[in-house]
């Protein structure tokens, strides 16, 4: 057991942190609409069989067709905004700013449940994470001085690509418990795509994109969305949401490395003071940090 969770967050760490440097790479040829239009394309074309095997035909169709609702919002949500703001955000900032700036994502899930749901309460400690993560934002908007404006905008938008996914998250929680997870992630990908699909083709290139834009592509649609949702449901069902949160806090480094050792980034004294900001505002905000035993009674109640 503890082998196979060492093996899956390792896995999730790795190819969610390389996303990031996928998406620097493409978006140099590719546009963020049809670039994100292919990832979404590729991933639903590999999860839409596996979900008919593993559901049966029948049943897998009719299931989509009721997922097709929920799955178009979080289609919108939780791809096809949130994909898009962050390749838009890396054509003006590293990949390794946009992971750090992406590491919000638990913040905004803890600000949306104390907005909407009413059992969820602004205690202390939580209000200390959210304010350290701001901090962290407001610091990491300025890791990138030579870039102006642009940079600070590329920052914004992939913080609000965070709140896209915290919501997302959010109306994800109640929905799957309806829905299976493979179901609702074939149907999002779907969804996302038929969303997309207009911008995209309104963005196509004038010339065949290089062979490493395309095979960054590739790598997104593959290992970084349709496997990696696999892997992400399987990790949930065995080892619970608690355990599987940890991947937050390995993303931002993970892709920091990848950028330096690939794309020579520079790492900047902003940029690791923002990150350490903003995972220990994750840490506080959302719980995380608190003592073990008392994360194991929350995960078995």
């Amino acid at each position: 057991m503890a082998r196979s969770y060492l093996w899956m967050l390792s896995f999730l760490a790795a190819v969610w942190g390389a996303s990031y440097l996928f998406i620097k790479v493409a978006v140099a040829d590719i546009e963020p609409a049809p670039m994100m239009f292919l990832r979404l394309v590729l991933a639903g074309a590999l999860l839409l069989p596996f979900t008919l095997v593993r559901t049966g035909p029948r049943y897998g169709l009719a299931e989509l067709r009721r997922a097709a609702r929920p799955g178009l919002a979080l289609g919108i949500v939780n791809a096809a905004l949130p994909f898009t703001l962050i390749a838009w955000g890396e054509k003006h900032i590293d990949s390794g700013v946009a992971a750090i700036a992406n590491a919000t994502v638990p913040l905004f899930v803890v600000l949306l449940a104390i907005r909407f749901r009413p059992s969820e309460r602004a205690k202390g400690g939580r209000l200390v994470g959210i304010l350290l993560g701001l901090v962290g934002v407001a610091v990491l908007a300025g890791a990138q001085p030579d870039g102006g404006w642009a940079a600070v905008a590329g920052t914004l938008a992939v913080v609000v690509a965070s709140v896209s996914y915290a919501a997302g998250s959010l109306y994800g929680q109640r929905t799957v418990a309806e829905i299976s997870g493979p179901v609702l992630a074939t149907a999002s990908m779907i969804g996302g795509a038929l969303v997309l699909l207009p911008f995209a083709a309104a963005q196509v290139p004038d010339a065949m994109p290089g062979w490493s834009a395309l095979a960054s592509v590739a790598a997104l649609g593959v290992l970084g969305t349709a496997l990696a949702q696999l892997v992400l449901f399987r990790m949930l069902r065995l080892h619970g949401s608690s355990r599987t949160s940890l991947v937050t806090f390995l993303l931002p480094p993970t892709a920091l490395l990848y950028g330096a050792l690939f794309l020579d980034e520079p790492l900047t004294l902003a940029a690791l003071s923002g990150l350490a900001l903003i995972l220990a505002g994750v840490a506080l905000g959302s719980g995380a940090a608190r003592p073990p035993w008392r994360s194991a009674v929350a995960e078995s109640s």
